[in-house]
This record gives structure tokens, sequence and C-alpha cells, in this order.
């Protein structure tokens, strides 16, 4: 299947023209303290024509059939409800892709400056760094702030790369006194309207 630019998007947007779109997938989330677990997640990457993507993700625990608490009525897992509309969320955040005019210094010609910026409900804002090329985005935060009761985050780093038409990424989190280590990753395919 060919690719075609989206309609209307900001031609500064071109090297993260890939992501436009709504995306669903499973992966896993741990860290010392959370035990491992399987979720679910949604983003929808979306332009207005302006230079920025913007981007949301909710993540929902997966949760088993027969938890009959996370589950509501009619559900059994087996097919009526989607039992995923009902699971706990996990994570949610809101933010833009950008991608400023000028390139740092010994960036090479293959590559193309990138920034991110996130919110979270749970109290924290980020703005990460990085560069985009061949479909692959590496980011390492610049800079990470909390409200008083956000929880003790310091730095992260993520990739996200296009893998056989699916969104793949991984994260790495500093936190709670933990060095930056692995804390989630996923697989994402293209939700077709």
């Amino acid at each position: 299947m060919a690719f075609t630019l989206p309609e209307g998007l900001a031609p500064e947007m071109y090297p993260l023209a890939w992501l436009v779109g709504r995306w669903h997938g499973e992966g896993v989330v741990g860290y010392p303290g959370i035990e491992e677990t399987a979720f679910t997640q949604d983003v929808t990457f979306d332009h207005d024509g302006g230079p920025y993507l913007s981007y949301t993700s909710t993540i929902r625990l997966v949760v088993a059939p027969d938890d009959a608490s996370a589950l509501a009525d009619g559900t059994d897992g087996t097919g009526g409800t989607d039992a995923a509309d009902e699971s706990p969320v996990w994570a949610t955040e809101q933010g833009y892709w950008r991608i400023p005019p000028e390139r740092p210094e010994g960036m090479g010609s293959e590559l193309h400056p990138v920034e991110l910026l996130l919110a979270d409900p749970s109290g924290h804002v980020a703005v990460y760094v990085g560069a985009t090329g061949n479909g692959r985005i590496d980011l390492v935060s610049d800079l990470i702030a909390r409200t008083a009761t956000g929880a003790e985050v310091t730095a992260g780093k993520r990739l996200y790369g296009l893998v056989q038409g699916d969104l793949m990424w991984a994260h790495d989190l500093a936190a709670f006194g933990h060095e930056l280590q692995s804390y989630g990753s996923a697989r994402l395919s293209r939700v077709l309207d």
C-alpha cells in the first residue's frame, strides 16, 4: 500500500507524516514496584494544518475475563461487549510534536530534529528532543516538571519506529529514585476508517 501525505499537512511536518492517523494495539508495562502487566493502547496523531501534530494516548490495563469487578454487565470476554472499553485506564497523555526549523550542528542530512511536548493528568509536563529519519524517532527528555503531588520522574527516553507497517515504541524511565530503565513498550496497528 502506497503512502500518501495527509491532505493539508504543513510541509514542516512531512518527516512525521507517517504517524498521522489512529493506532491501536497491545503492549506491556513494568518497573521496580510495578508488576509487569499487559495493556491495550489507543493513539491518535492529528493535524489542523499548523506546523505541529497533536497527540493523544490512552493506555488501559488488560483485565482477565474472570475479574468480574472490572467488567460491566453482559461482558464475558468472549466477544459481546469490548472488555477493553471497561478496563481500567493506566495512563493518558496529550501533547504536540514539532519539527524545529534549525538543524542542530552535526545532525546528518537524513535526519530531522524533533520536539515533543507532553502533559499527563498525574501532574507531569515534559519536553523531549531528538531526531527522526527513515521511519524512526529517538527522543530524550530535556525537561520534566511535576506538581507537588506528581510522582518523582526525573528522566525519560522514547523510541518510536515504523516496522512492517506497525508503530512500535519503547519508553525508558528514571523515577522513584531508580536509574533510567525499561518502563513500557507496545506494537500498534493503524486503524483504518
